[in-house]
């Protein structure tokens, strides 16, 4: 099977093309990439071209790999800054750009299931690095493999000896950072008690370790080494959150946090135990960062993220821009303008004076700064905002397809056969910038996204009523059956 560099990285089934083999033969067409002429270092100054920073999450033999990694790097010429423990990746992405390293390599798969790793690229900036820098390093490996060129290895403790291999703590960095990020004022003046839940992922003990000596009753659950991530995906979505929702039901916190596989992403639970999706962390973050501390910028929301953020944007004037699905899209307005905050649905947020990076860790501590401030709950805070702005209710559903297809062919399909109204709402606006997005008269949306990478229908919903919501996406299935 050949190995697929996409824009964030390479992820596969360990021990059957994730082996120690083929990432030697990944790290050193990275090497061989960040060694050309044409590898993007423009736009971040003072790079040192021959130093790179690797990090790893919590995933079987994660630590293994990551020193592969950095054998196959010091053994091109290159000083390699390997993290001695797990890191969340954000954390790992700041290290890049605060040691003005030329990249970076972060071994994880992120959300995805135990049985997976994988590897995540990062440019100098701090963020994902830039698809045409992914596409050169698919084409070296390619092309070392017709060459039948291996890959160079250096014996990790001569490496070591040779201070090609240093071996350091990202945190401080990255905590010295957030502390102009977050008010730990206003978190000391209103101590909170809640529950975080790491989901056994490397943003373990992260921000219980940050929020020492603000007064706040932190109980952290999954916070052990568990590789097999007890059995679920690490991804902070209502239907894996189960052990948080019972820590809170026993009175260890009044609300909840949770970070994903490698803490680039976040979900919440109010007092109640409700799951508090991306779509609303994002939303009151805006809120916040507006009436509270008066920012301002642009704000940037990929084509599946909440409607909420154009209402309040509106009112706030602020320019909205929608993109793709993926975080990389936001980076890039992050990287060319005045970017206020940015998200998706999935739960990757980043907002102004943060690098370009979804960060489950920053926004769990905005969001207890945003508790602290207004001192009520996250359940009130919801309420309230779902009152301005909503409602907005919310649902995605998989569609599994007999076969791939082609995403082209059914943009123009859905497009063409686009309904007039849908349960009796009509269709006001239709846009195909990634798969095709039907929305209604009242702010309410259908996308249909055709996966890129497997015979699945992804279909996302909002609506203003749950019986909205249902009947997008029973349109979405009679969708696919038709595609199909």
């Amino acid at each position: 099977m050949p190995i697929h560099f996409g824009t964030d990285g390479w992820r596969a089934v360990i021990s059957d093309t994730f082996t120690f083999s083929n990432l030697r033969m990944v790290a050193q067409a990275i090497a061989d990439a960040a060694a050309s002429e044409h590898w993007d270092t423009k736009s971040t100054p003072n790079v040192d071209p021959n130093k790179f920073v690797v990090g790893f999450d919590t995933r079987f033999l994660s630590d293994r790999y990551a020193a592969e990694v950095a054998r196959v790097l010091a053994a091109n010429g290159f000083t390699v800054l390997l993290a001695q423990s797990d890191a969340p990746t954000p954390a790992i992405s700041y290290a890049v750009k605060y040691n003005n390293a030329a990249g970076g390599v972060m071994i994880t798969a992120s959300h995805n299931a135990p049985r997976y790793n994988g590897v995540k690229l990062k440019a100098a900036y701090g963020g994902s690095a830039l698809p045409e820098d992914c596409r050169k390093v698919e084409v070296y490996i390619n092309d070392n493999e017709q060459r039948a060129r291996g890959p160079n290895l250096m014996d990790f403790d001569k490496a070591r000896e040779l201070g090609l291999i240093q071996k350091f703590n990202p945190l401080p960095a990255y905590f010295n950072h957030l502390r102009r990020l977050i008010n730990t004022d206003i978190i000391a003046e209103n101590p909170q008690r809640f529950v975080v839940d790491s989901m056994y992922g490397s943003g373990r003990g992260v921000i219980r370790a940050f929020l020492q000596g603000t007064g706040c009753e932190i109980t952290e659950i999954r916070g052990e080494m568990n590789p097999g991530f007890g059995g679920v995906h690490p991804e902070p979505i209502g239907k894996y959150l189960s052990s948080l929702a019972g820590a809170i039901g026993a009175g260890m916190g009044n609300f909840g946090l949770a970070t994903d596989g490698d803490a680039d992403r976040i979900g919440a639970m109010d007092e109640r135990g409700n799951f508090v999706d991306p779509h609303k962390i994002m939303a009151l973050a805006l809120k916040y960062l507006v009436e509270q501390r008066g920012w301002t910028g642009s704000v940037v929301r990929t084509v599946s993220t909440t409607r909420m953020i154009d209402r309040l944007a509106k009112r706030y004037g602020l320019t909205v821009h929608e993109t793709p699905v993926g975080f990389n899209h936001i980076a890039d307005y992050m990287m060319a303008g005045d970017v206020l905050i940015g998200g998706e649905e999935s739960g990757g947020i980043s907002f102004k004076g943060h690098i370009p990076e979804g960060d489950g860790p920053i926004m769990g501590l905005l969001l207890v700064e945003i508790i602290a401030k207004s001192g009520k709950t996250l359940g009130q805070l919801v309420d309230e905002l779902l009152a301005d702005v909503g409602p907005a209710f919310y649902e995605r559903a998989d569609l599994r397809l007999s076969r791939p297809v082609a995403k082209k062919e059914m943009t123009e399909f859905l497009v063409n056969r686009a309904p007039a109204d849908i349960g009796g709402l009509k269709v006001a606006e239709v846009s195909s910038r990634d798969g095709v997005k039907y929305i209604l008269e009242d702010d309410s949306w259908l996308l249909i996204r055709p996966s890129g990478t497997e015979p699945v229908l992804r279909v996302y919903a909002e609506g203003r009523t749950i019986a909205t919501v249902k009947d997008l996406l029973g349109y979405g299935q009679k969708v696919a059956e038709s595609v199909v």
